[in-house]
C-alpha cells in the first residue's frame, strides 16, 4: 500500500512560517485571498488538529515560539473593532447585568474568512493554555487585552466560545486571574451569558466564571457585577445535564464565603427552588455541588427564610443524617452541613420545621458524638433558638440534654468561626445595625437576642443580657451569700464604653450553655433534668474550676435548684448535698478520690467554701420546713432501700434542729442503717467518702461541745518507760538467783523466778504451782512462741508495766500486723490469760499504727486484728475531730476492706464512738 502522500503543512516549521508571515502582514492586507488566506488557514488547521494535539506538541509549539506570532495574529484581529475602555478597569462595577454599549449583541459579524481564522487561532491558544508553562507565557507577552477586545467586539457564538473558554484556561493561574478582572472581562462574559443561547458557548463562560472566582476578593467582585443572577435564571430555565453541572459548580464556588450580594442575585434569579430541586439529582456531582450551595447560602440570614420555604431545611438535615450514617464519613464532609443547620436554627420558621423534620434529634446526636466535639460549641449556642419554645425543651430535656451541657461548660473549646452580622437572624431584618466588636458565642447569640425582638441592636447588649433578664428578676431572698459570692467584676468586652452597663457578668463559651441550664432550672420542677450526679457535677467543675470569675448565672442556678422544695428529694437521692459539701466545703472532687490529683492553687478556696455552705444552708430550710420533714420521713421509712441509705448519709449535712436528726437517724434507725450500708455494693463513686463525713458530722453533733472521752485515748508521745523488773535476772550475776527456765521452740532459754511468774495469771499458778508436770520441772518448754513474742511476756510475768517490752513485737507502720509477732504475742497473752498484756500490747500497737507516723492504711490493719478495744481505736481515729477528711475516708475504706462480711464489729465500733459510748457498753436504743 502505497503511503500517504506528505504535505507542507505537516511541517511545523512551515506552519510557524505562515502564521509569522500573517502576523506580519496583517489580516486586512490588500494580497489575494488565494496567496495569502488559503496558506494561513491550511496551516492553522494543521496546527490546531495535528501538532498541538499530538504527543508534547503543545511544548513543542510554545518553545518553537509559536505563541507570539499567534498573539500577535489576534491582536490584530481584536484592532479590527473598538478596544475596550481601560477605565473600565479602574473605575466602580458597572451595574448587575449591564455592559458596555459597544458589546451589543447587534454589532455586525465579522467577515466569515476573520471569523473562520480567529476560530482557528483562539482553539490553538485554549488548547495551548492547558499547560502551565503556556499560560505564563501568554501572561507574559500580553495575550489577556487581546481576548477581551475580541470578548467585547466579535459577537459570534463560536468566537464567544472559544475565547471565555480561552480565558478560563488562562484563569487557572492566581496572576491570570486578577488580570482577566483588571481587563474587564466579568461583564463582557455575564452579557455573553444571557446574549448567546448556544449550550457549548454558555458552558465556556459559566467556566470562565467559575474559574474567576479564586478569591473571596473576586467573588464578591463577580457578584456584585451580576454574575450571580443569570446563572441562577438559566438553571431555573432546565438547561442541558452538561450545562446544569457546569452551572452547579460555578454557583458553588461563587457561593463560597457566600456574600449578601451573591445570596440576593441567587434568590432574586429564582435559584433557590431548583437548587433544593436538584438536591435529589440521580448525578453524584450535581447532588453533592447543589447541597454544598445550599449549605454556604445559610450563611445569609436574608436568604434563609426563603430557603426554609423551598424545602432547604429538610433537604440540609437529610444529607447530614445521611452522612453520619455512612460508615467512614470523615467529619470534614459534615462540617458545612453543621454550620448550616445550626444557622437554621436563628429563624422562628426554621425552627418549627428543623423540630418536625427530626433536627432536635440530629443535633442530640452530636452533642454525643465526641468525635464531633469541635462543632459542640455552636450547636449548643443554635440551641438557644428553642429557649422559649417549651415544647422543643420538653423534647430536648427528654434526649438528655442538660447533663451534656453540663459537661460542656469545661471542655476545650471548639474551632467555631466567627460569624459576621450577614448570619443574623432575618425574623426582624429591619432592626439591624452596624456590627460592634464582639467575640465568641456571644455575637452568635447576640444576632438571634436582635432577631428574636430582645433588643433593638448590638450596642444595647451587654454580655450579661439574655431574654430571662427582660426584665432582670430579683436575686432570690434565700441567697445569703457574703460579698465575695457576689457578682464578679463584669469583663468588658473590647470597645465598650465603662458606663455602658454598670452590671455586666462575664461571658465566655460556656454561656450559650448556662443560658439554657438556667432556663432549665426555672421549671417548676427541674429535679429530673438537673438535680442528677451528672448535671451538679458540670456545674460544680465550672464553679470551681473556670480560669477567671465564674459567670454568676452559674452560682444563680445552684442556688435556685437549692432553693426549690421540689428538689429536695433529688438532692438526697442523687447524693447532691454530700457532694455539695465535699466538692465546695472540704475542696474534694470526684477527680480526687482515691488518688489525690494535682490542682493548681486558686485563691477562691474561701469563696467556694462560702459557696458550699451558703447552699447547704438552703437545703437546710428547705429540710426543716413541714414540706422538709414529711418529705425525709417518707424518705427513710418508705423509701427504696437506695433512697433509705441516701437519706440517712444526708441528715446529718442538712438537718441541724436535735428534735429532727434525733427522731430520724437515732429513733427510728437510720444510723444504724447507713453502718449495715457500709459494707454493700457502694451505690455512688464517692459514697464511703460521703459516710465518712456523714459520721463525723453526726458524731459533731451528739458531741457538739467537743470530741467524746469516753474511749481511752491513745497517747501520741510515748511516757517515760517505767523501771524493768525482769532486767536483773538476765545479768551475769542474777539478782535474785533465777529458780526455773522457760525452754521456747527456738531452743531458747529464758530465765524466771516461779513464784511471781505463778501469781501472774491462772494459767501460771496452774501450770507452775499446781499438779502438773510442770510444777516439778526447773525447765518448763512453752511451745509456739518465737523469741521476740515471748519477751513482752516474761516481762509481764516479773510485774513489768510499762517498761516497752511490748513494744518490741510490734511492727513499725507500712508492715503487716496479721502474722506478725505482734499478733503472736497478743493471742498467748490470751492463751496464757494474761489480760493485763493483751491491753499493752493493744496500747503498743496503737502506739505506733496509730500514732502520728501511722496513716489511714494502718487502720484497716490494725482493724484486722480483731481486737474489740482496737477497732474502737481504729473508730476513734477515724471519726476523730480535726481529722483530713481525706485520711478520713480513706480509714473508713481500709476497715470496711478489714472488716469483709462481718460487718458487725465495725458498725458496734463506729456506733460506739457516734454516740460516745464504750464499747459494749448500755447506749441509746437504736433499734
Amino acid at each position: 500500500m502505497a503511503a500517504a502522500k506528505s504535505t507542507p503543512t505537516d511541517s511545523l516549521s512551515f506552519c510557524l512560517a505562515q502564521l509569522t508571515a500573517a502576523a506580519g502582514e496583517g489580516l486586512g492586507g490588500g494580497k489575494d485571498t488565494a496567496t495569502s488566506e488559503t496558506p494561513l488557514g491550511r496551516a492553522l488547521l494543521a496546527l490546531r488538529t495535528r501538532h498541538v494535539k499530538a504527543a508534547g506538541g503543545i511544548e513543542r509549539f510554545r518553545a518553537r515560539g509559536g505563541l507570539r506570532p499567534l498573539l500577535a495574529l489576534l491582536r490584530r484581529a481584536a484592532a479590527a473593532g473598538p478596544a475596550p475602555s481601560q477605565a473600565a478597569s479602574s473605575g466602580p462595577a458597572p451595574s448587575p447585568g449591564s455592559a458596555p454599549s459597544s458589546a451589543s449583541p447587534a454589532t455586525p459579524s465579522p467577515p466569515a474568512r476573520l471569523r473562520k481564522t480567529l476560530d482557528l487561532a483562539l482553539s490553538i491558544l485554549a488548547n495551548c493554555c492547558t499547560e502551565g508553562a503556556c499560560r505564563a507565557e501568554v501572561r507574559r507577552l500580553g495575550g489577556i487585552l487581546p481576548l477581551v477586545t475580541i470578548l467585547q467586539c466579535v459577537k459570534t457564538d463560536s468566537i464567544q466560545n472559544r475565547t471565555a473558554r480561552a480565558l478560563g484556561n488562562l484563569a487557572m493561574e492566581p496572576e491570570s486571574c486578577g488580570d482577566i478582572h483588571c481587563a474587564g472581562a466579568v461583564p463582557l462574559l455575564v452579557e455573553s451569558l444571557t446574549a448567546f443561547q448556544d449550550s457549548q458557548c454558555r458552558q465556556s463562560v459559566v467556566r470562565a466564571l467559575r474559574n474567576l472566582a479564586d478569591s473571596p476578593q473576586h467573588r464578591l467582585a463577580l457578584a456584585q457585577q451580576g454574575a450571580v443572577r443569570p446563572l441562577a435564571e438559566l438553571l431555573a430555565a432546565a438547561p442541558d445535564p452538561a450545562l446544569t453541572l457546569a452551572l452547579v459548580r460555578a454557583l458553588l464556588e461563587l457561593s463560597r464565603g457566600c456574600s449578601r450580594a451573591c445570596a440576593e442575585q441567587l434568590s432574586l434569579g429564582g435559584g433557590l427552588g431548583p437548587l433544593v430541586g436538584l438536591a435529589s439529582h440521580p448525578k453524584r456531582a450535581v447532588r453533592e455541588a447543589t447541597i454544598l450551595i445550599l449549605a454556604n447560602l445559610c450563611a445569609q440570614g436574608l436568604v434563609r427564610p426563603a430557603l426554609g420555604n423551598a424545602g432547604g431545611v429538610e433537604v440540609l438535615l437529610g444529607e447530614l443524617r445521611r452522612r453520619r450514617g455512612l460508615n467512614g464519613a470523615s467529619p470534614a464532609s459534615q462540617q458545612p452541613l453543621v454550620r448550616a443547620v445550626c444557622l437554621l436554627c436563628r429563624e422562628a420558621i426554621n425552627r418549627a420545621r428543623l423540630r418536625d423534620a427530626g433536627g432536635l434529634e440530629l443535633l442530640m446526636g452530636l452533642l454525643r458524638d465526641p468525635r464531633a466535639s469541635a462543632w459542640h460549641p455552636r450547636v449548643v449556642a443554635a440551641l438557644v433558638g428553642f429557649l422559649y419554645d417549651t415544647g422543643a425543651l420538653g423534647r430536648l430535656q427528654a434526649l438528655g440534654l442538660v447533663p451534656l451541657l453540663a459537661g460542656q461548660l469545661c471542655g476545650e473549646a471548639g474551632d467555631e468561626e466567627e460569624e459576621g452580622r450577614e448570619a443574623a437572624s432575618w425574623d426582624f431584618p429591619e432592626e439591624r445595625t452596624p456590627e460592634r466588636a464582639e467575640a465568641g458565642s456571644f455575637r452568635s447569640l447576640q444576632s438571634w437576642l436582635i432577631s428574636e425582638g430582645y433588643a433593638a441592636g448590638p450596642g444595647d447588649i451587654s454580655p450579661d443580657w439574655s431574654p430571662e433578664c427582660c426584665p432582670p428578676p430579683p436575686e432570690p431572698t434565700d441567697l445569703t451569700s457574703p460579698t465575695s459570692l457576689r457578682t464578679p467584676r463584669a469583663l468588658r468586652p473590647p470597645g465598650r464604653s465603662p458606663t455602658a452597663s454598670a452590671a455586666e457578668e462575664p461571658w465566655g463559651r460556656e454561656g450559650p450553655a448556662l443560658l439554657l441550664l438556667s432556663r432549665f432550672s426555672q421549671a417548676p420542677d427541674p429535679s429530673g433534668a438537673l438535680v442528677t450526679g451528672p448535671a451538679l457535677c458540670g456545674l460544680l467543675a465550672y464553679v470551681t474550676g473556670a480560669p477567671g470569675p465564674p459567670s454568676p448565672r452559674a452560682l444563680r442556678i445552684l442556688a435556685r435548684l437549692t432553693c426549690n422544695p421540689a428538689c429536695l428529694e433529688a438532692f438526697v437521692r442523687s447524693y447532691g448535698a454530700a457532694l455539695l459539701r465535699a466538692w465546695l466545703v472540704l475542696g474534694v472532687a470526684p477527680d480526687d478520690w482515691p488518688a489525690l490529683r494535682t490542682r493548681p492553687a486558686r485563691r477562691s478556696q474561701h469563696q467556694h467554701r462560702e459557696l458550699g455552705e451558703m447552699l447547704l444552708q438552703n437545703l437546710t430550710v428547705q429540710a426543716e420546713s413541714p414540706f422538709g420533714v414529711g418529705a425525709l420521713t417518707h424518705l427513710l421509712l418508705s423509701g427504696s432501700p437506695e433512697d433509705r441509705v441516701a437519706c440517712a448519709l444526708t441528715l446529718p449535712f442538712i438537718c441541724r434542729k436535735p428534735s429532727l436528726w434525733r427522731r430520724l437517724l437515732l429513733d427510728q434507725g437510720g444510723l444504724r442503717l447507713l453502718l449495715s450500708a457500709l459494707t454493700r455494693p457502694a451505690p455512688h463513686p464517692l459514697f464511703l467518702f460521703f459516710a465518712a463525713d456523714s459520721l463525723s458530722c453526726l458524731q459533731g453533733l451528739v458531741s457538739p461541745t467537743g470530741s467524746p472521752a469516753v474511749l481511752p485515748a491513745i497517747p501520741l508521745d510515748l511516757d517515760p518507760p517505767s523501771p524493768c523488773l525482769y532486767e536483773p535476772l538476765l545479768g551475769p550475776a542474777p539478782m535474785p538467783a533465777p529458780d526455773l527456765h522457760f525452754l521456747l521452740d527456738s531452743g531458747l532459754r529464758l530465765p524466771a523466778q516461779r513464784a511471781a511468774s505463778a501469781t501472774a495469771s491462772p494459767f501460771f499458778r496452774a501450770l507452775l504451782a499446781g499438779s502438773f508436770a510442770e510444777a516439778q520441772m526447773d525447765l518448763v518448754p512453752l511451745r509456739g512462741l518465737s523469741p521476740s513474742a515471748a519477751w513482752p511476756i516474761l516481762h509481764h510475768l516479773h510485774g513489768c508495766r510499762g517498761c516497752g517490752a511490748a513494744l518490741g513485737p510490734v511492727p513499725p507502720p507500712g508492715q503487716p500486723l496479721l502474722g506478725s509477732e505482734a499478733e503472736e504475742a497478743l493471742e498467748a497473752a490470751g492463751r496464757f490469760l494474761l489480760p493485763g498484756l493483751e491491753e499493752e500490747l493493744e496500747e503498743a500497737v496503737g502506739r505506733i499504727h496509730l500514732g502520728p507516723q501511722g496513716g489511714p492504711e494502718s487502720v484497716g490493719e490494725v482493724f484486722r486484728l480483731g481486737r474489740p478495744r482496737l477497732a474502737a481505736h481504729c473508730a476513734r481515729w477515724t471519726l476523730g475531730p480535726g481529722q483530713c477528711p481525706r485520711k478520713r475516708a480513706l480509714a473508713l475504706v481500709g476497715l470496711v476492706e478489714a472488716a469483709g462480711e462481718e460487718a458487725g464489729p465495725l458498725t458496734e465500733a463506729l456506733l460506739a464512738v457516734v454516740m460516745g459510748v464504750e464499747s459494749g457498753g448500755k447506749g441509746p436504743n437504736l433499734d
